[in-house]
């Protein structure tokens, strides 16, 4: 293991993360004593759209995935409508590589809390939810346990704080689907559907949850609320990049020595957290890695200097997803580990749009085949074709997830696949899990 420079370690920001190691951070009491709930007061003394400018000026981006602006999408919101408005929050943490939003539930579940009072003050909404995955059950028990002790300090309920504004916060523990990750499947399976994508228009902004307006935002993305009305847009904005502002949680897993969380401002290299990280695994050289997740497309040893802002990660190819940074060395096939993702996503379609249900269905088999050593070049064309056609073709995100790895490795590792198909390398996989592949 090497220590990190002073100037690497310097880069590490605990904003969201700084609570996490505080004894009973989890606890009302001790959130309180370390500015808990100051941010609300704070929040409930100025007009709604001057909460939502605050936001749009300290330039916020959502850590769910997209990086859309948050100010911008709270904005969208119609007022004076006369329909209820809804504040949704994303809690269904299912992205292979991803755990960030997991341990901030855990261990500082108020900060959560706290934040959803305040959008839903900004937004006008008297009703919000936190959508939860159904395996988190720890996470979940932390998170209801901290929405009863707001409701009985009076942050929660009628007339909060004496401010006039009342709000009802629920925690809905789902069936841990990972196609409920995705917003409009998520409002389904609240208002107690098949979770399923919807096709848009309409968005939530303007029909959501129960045909009202309604914001989605992820967990980051809430809790990073009250630490901007207390701090400030100027200090966020001093913290990442120019067009991306504020700290973000990345996470590091796989051949590097102190795998983990690591909360740095966007911008930061993966070289400098791999630093940080410990370095990579002795007998370990980089030489692939997913800069957001499975599902964001794949990069080599040669990207380790990328900015990994929304911009950075963008201009080398990829996306900067949920910041789930799988490291894989020269120890670790790209063909083998996109079949076992690809596998996830096979398991996890929902089944309502063709492309996706019918094209990873095929790509699992085609990708045994060639683990198995009975693969042959026009299976690469076959697999190119099969993405290229799930691509965009999808009604959700999901299918372009599953595409991605797919059309990635096999631009950066073709070798790789041809090591199998030329029976250079030998077989992964025995010929029983080809029943059923042809």
């Amino acid at each position: 293991m090497t220590q990190p420079r002073p100037e690497v370690l310097q880069k590490l920001t605990p904003v969201l993360t700084k609570r996490w190691l505080s004894p009973d951070a989890w606890q009302i009491g001790v959130y309180e004593r370390l500015d808990g709930y100051q941010a609300l007061r704070k929040a409930l003394d100025v007009h709604p759209d001057d909460m939502i400018q605050l936001i749009k000026d300290s330039g916020l981006r959502g850590r769910g995935g997209a990086g859309f602006p948050t100010g911008l999408k709270w904005g969208f919101i119609p007022q004076g409508d006369g329909k209820p408005h809804y504040l949704v929050i994303n809690a269904d943490e299912g992205e292979p590589g991803t755990c960030k939003d997991l341990p901030l539930m855990t261990y500082d579940p108020h900060s959560l809390v706290e934040g959803a009072i305040i959008a839903s003050y900004a937004i006008r909404a008297n009703r919000a939810f936190i959508y939860i995955r159904g395996e988190a059950v720890h996470a979940a028990r932390r998170l209801r346990n901290a929405v009863q002790e707001a409701y009985a300090a009076g942050y929660l309920g009628r007339n909060i704080l004496g401010s006039g504004f009342d709000l009802d916060l629920v925690v809905h523990s789902g069936a841990g689907a990972y196609i409920c990750g995705e917003e409009t499947a998520l409002l389904d399976s609240l208002e107690g559907f098949r979770g399923q994508p919807r096709l848009r228009p309409p968005f939530p902004a303007i029909a959501g949850l129960y045909a009202s307006p309604t914001v989605v935002n992820n967990v980051g993305t809430i809790a990073s609320v009250p630490y901007i009305v207390l701090g400030g847009a100027d200090w966020w904005k001093s913290m990442g990049t120019e067009k991306s502002a504020g700290p973000m949680i990345y996470s590091l897993s796989g051949r590097v020595v102190n795998p983990g969380q690591y909360e740095c401002g966007l911008g930061i290299t993966l070289r400098e957290l791999i630093e940080l990280a410990g370095g990579m695994k002795p007998g370990h050289n980089l030489k692939f890695w997913t800069p957001g997740g499975s599902s964001t497309p794949i990069l080599t040893a040669e990207h380790i200097d990328t900015p990994m802002d929304f911009e950075g990660v963008a201009a080398a190819g990829s996306i900067l997803g949920t910041t789930a940074m799988q490291i894989f060395s020269d120890q670790d096939c790209p063909v083998y580990n996109t079949w076992r993702w690809l596998e996830f996503y096979h398991h996890e379609s929902c089944g309502k749009c063709t492309p996706c249900r019918e094209g990873n269905y095929w790509m699992v088999r085609t990708y045994r085949r060639i683990l198995a050593g009975q693969g042959t070049y026009a299976d690469l064309d076959t697999l190119q074709d099969t993405a290229d056609n799930i691509f965009g073709r999808s009604f959700c995100g999901l299918g372009d997830g599953a595409a991605t790895p797919v059309v990635s490795t096999l631009k950066w590792f073709r070798d790789d696949y041809l090591g199998y198909i030329e029976g250079r390398t030998a077989p992964r996989l025995s010929e029983k899990s080809l029943v059923g592949a042809h």
